[in-house]
């Protein structure tokens, strides 16, 4: 991370604007593909009119089938986590849209300028309360793979929360190494987030319910309000539970 990056820093003020620009700005040439990753995943630039950024552009048709998850949805989902952590007022997934790219429909996601060699498992105490809400959102969306380098730390010391392709399945699917807070109760600020959130997702026509029901299937939708349901009556983190429950590698 360096202080000269193109990225430029998210703030409330900016989202509405960085949305615009992901949606309608124009993807640079410079493609360049991400080791590593499981399905095709693109780094490249994207200029919109004075605002220029690097993002991360996934393509539904780089995505490698998986048998507990529908063909061409990964790109999906990960628009879908964005919008639930926005509609929670947890901005803790960068912006990120659905739309054309060099290969066809895909996701395209803010990049977020870090230090690679910052994982989960090396992050100061100070991050704590922030891990709070990221493994929150991860019950809430029934994360199957939030692995400790898919938490992010900014050049500002802020946590951001990536890759959410293999989440909101109806069947629990729950893979995390954020357990430090198992059973723990959830705090009173975090509840009312998650209740006013629970109120605009049970009126299936709120601008939240219709948005995820266009990227999500209606049982997955129906599963994610007996989610948040659930945690709200029981007021605490859940333990891990039978089978495997971290993601492998854990890295």
């Amino acid at each position: 991370m360096t202080e000269d990056s193109l990225q430029p820093p998210i703030t409330a003020l900016q989202v509405t604007r960085l949305l615009q620009a992901l949606r309608e700005g124009e993807l640079g040439g410079d493609i360049g593909l991400m080791r590593w990753s499981s399905n095709f995943t693109f780094l490249t630039s994207l200029q919109h009119e004075e605002l220029a950024f690097m993002v991360i552009y996934k393509p539904r048709s780089g995505e490698r089938p998986l048998w507990d998850f529908p063909d061409g949805t990964l790109c999906l989902r990960e628009v879908a986590a964005w919008e639930t952590a926005h509609a929670l007022g947890w901005d803790i997934v960068p912006p990120t849209v659905l739309r054309e790219g060099a290969h066809g429909l895909g996701s395209v996601q803010y990049f977020i300028d870090h230090d690679p060699e910052q994982t989960y498992f090396t992050f100061p105490p100070e991050t704590r309360a922030q891990l709070r809400r990221l493994s929150l959102f991860d019950h809430i969306i029934n994360n199957a793979d939030r692995k400790g380098g898919h938490c992010l730390l900014d050049a500002r010391g802020r946590l951001w929360g990536i890759d959410h392709g293999i989440a909101f399945n109806a069947e629990h699917r729950l893979r995390t190494v954020i357990w430090d807070f198992a059973g723990d109760e959830i705090p009173a600020s975090l509840l009312a987030d998650m209740d006013a959130f629970a109120s605009r997702l049970g009126d299936e026509q709120s601008p939240v319910s219709l948005r995820l029901s266009s990227l999500l299937d209606a049982y997955e939708v129906a599963a994610l309000r007996h989610r948040i349901t659930r945690l709200l009556e029981q007021g605490r983190w859940p333990q891990p539970g039978h089978g495997p429950n971290v993601p492998w590698p854990p890295v």
